[in-house]
């Protein structure tokens, strides 16, 4: 379908991206799988081509572009089906936490090493036994006697870039009775005494990102890394979550559509019963049906780019696309690989590897079931 988000610069842009990519991930996509990381150098030759938090003022070393380049890069790397490495992370995730709420001397100690891939964040907010619940961490940090420092002791897991992070935004209780309150998020870089790094966790999917468990053992690191008030932590977090949710759509409803278009052409071709697999009615009605739900969905999420890049996109907005597309994304590629018969249960074939992937979707930024609370609770709100 046509979209009128895209000006030509930014296609001009996308052009690039997927030459790279083509060129510098796919042929070594199955090797990081194995491996379960992508090795540094990817990171740097990334940023070289400007792949990397697009939009960043160029005071912190980035291009000053509109966020619309983030988000070709988020589609083309969907559409090439790459599940790792974490750019999502790095740009969507970190680097807004530190524009918007670091000091200025931690943003020109690290957002210019982020644009070029010389730095790679991750953000550590999940427990072992705090998952959506972000106001049931546990990790603590404790101000020092002289005021200057905190002192952090903890765990963290399921943290994507975990393996290759250079620092953290760290998801902590500064104070303990206070509730969602008492959260602050702190920066510690990963080469500060009591950082240690756990498994590299194994997952059913999006195996090239590594993914770990983090341990904080009494790691000291001055309160200057804080970012912005203490206490402050958790409104961040609810800030920044409907660009991360709305960021997860944009990624399933790219995998739709590309998977949509691997079985149209694999169906055109494979034999069966004196015909195409194509030619059946049921081909052609299931992908049709699917198609048809795809357009709909790509229409709804476009239309929330726009309200994200104008500041008028909702919570609930965001719940909503995020729920419905990440739930069409799992329809959409079990659908797909059924017709792809045996090839589609091999990992050499996109459509496999796009199945194993999406079962996260549900899960990160939110499970479903809280994006169905969200868009519940405004439906009964006084406010409404």
């Amino acid at each position: 379908m046509q979209r009128a988000l895209f000006s030509p610069e930014h296609e001009i842009f996308r052009q690039t991206v997927r030459s790279f990519i083509e060129a510098e991930m796919v042929p070594f996509h199955a090797e990081w799988e194995k491996a379960q990381r992508v090795p540094r150098d990817v990171w740097k030759k990334a940023g070289e081509a400007g792949m990397l938090c697009c939009d960043l003022p160029e005071q912190y070393g980035g291009f000053g572009a509109d966020w619309l380049y983030n988000i070709v890069v988020i589609e083309e790397l969907a559409y090439a089906g790459m599940s790792g490495p974490g750019f999502m992370i790095h740009s969507e995730m970190v680097a807004p936490y530190i524009l918007a709420w670091a000091s200025e001397d931690l943003k020109q100690a690290w957002l210019p090493r982020m644009v070029s891939g010389d730095a790679i964040g991750a953000v550590a907010m999940t427990e072992p036994g705090a998952g959506s619940d972000v106001k049931a961490i546990r990790t603590r940090a404790v101000l020092s006697d002289d005021g200057r420092d905190y002192i952090i002791n903890g765990q963290k897991t399921y943290i994507s870039n975990g393996q290759n992070c250079d620092f953290v935004l760290l998801a902590c209780k500064t104070d303990p009775e206070a509730g969602a309150k008492g959260i602050s998020i702190i920066l510690v870089p990963a080469t500060t005494p009591g950082f240690q790094r756990g498994r590299n966790l194994e997952k059913i999917g999006l195996k090239a990102q590594d993914t770990s468990e983090l341990f904080f053992e009494d790691v000291r690191v001055p309160v200057a890394n804080r970012l912005g008030d203490e206490g402050g932590g958790f409104r961040m977090l609810m800030t920044k979550l409907a660009q991360e949710r709305l960021v997860q759509a944009v990624r399933s409803i790219c995998v739709c559509e590309a998977a949509i278009g691997w079985t149209v052409d694999y169906t055109r071709d494979r034999k069966a019963f004196g015909g195409t697999i194509a030619d059946f009615q049921n081909t052609q009605f299931v992908l049709a049906q699917m198609d048809a739900e795809t357009t709909a969905l790509r229409v709804f999420t476009d239309w929330c780019i726009t309200a994200h890049l104008t500041g008028e996109l909702s919570g609930v907005d965001a719940a909503k696309v995020k729920l419905l597309v990440t739930d069409l994304h799992n329809k959409v590629v079990n659908e797909c690989l059924q017709f792809f018969g045996g090839y589609g249960y091999m990992t050499e074939f996109p459509i496999a590897r796009a199945f194993i992937d999406a079962r996260i979707a549900r899960i990160a930024g939110g499970a479903t079931e809280v994006m169905k609370q969200i868009i519940g609770r405004a439906l009964f709100s006084d406010k409404r």
